[in-house]
């Protein structure tokens, strides 16, 4: 599935969507190349799950938590991370099946990283930014063709 996003303030809507069509405990890969926008779709992702605060790109923490009204969404930057196993000492483990966790730089994890239900690749266009949605998750896969029908 494709979808051009001609504008930053799409990119977080698009991500207000997505918060709706995810399980609970999504695992979600966010690919592109720097300032591509993976950190602006998570704050779209945490806005329609209703978060308020900021979001900053956990870029040197690895790891940014965000815990409210009953849930609970991880998300990682793993451009910094010097070795998969890493992934271990942070926890990730124990992460599992707690809440959605968000990983960029998902390449880097390669071996340690527990099989995603969806994998979305940001790319540069001359008029915004074009994303290439793989659902694994053949549930959310239903749910995101119809929703990009609408979008």
């Amino acid at each position: 599935m494709r979808l051009h996003l001609p504008d930053e303030e799409a990119q977080v809507r698009f991500g207000v969507t997505l918060a709706s069509l995810l399980p609970p405990c999504a695992i979600v890969f966010l690919e592109g190349d720097l300032g591509a926008g993976k950190t602006t779709l998570v704050r779209g992702i945490l806005r329609g799950l209703g978060w308020r605060g900021n979001v900053k790109s956990p870029t040197y923490t690895i790891v940014e938590p965000y815990e409210f009204d009953g849930i609970t969404l991880y998300h990682f930057d793993l451009y910094r991370l010097a070795d998969p196993e890493e992934l271990d000492y942070l926890g990730l483990r124990e992460m599992l099946g707690q809440g959605m966790l968000l990983f960029e730089w998902p390449e880097r994890g390669a071996g340690c990283l527990p099989d995603p239900d969806c994998v979305i690749r940001i790319s540069h266009s001359r008029e915004g930014r074009e994303l290439t949605i793989e659902a694994i998750n053949k549930e959310l896969r239903g749910r995101l063709e119809t929703a990009l029908q609408e979008f």
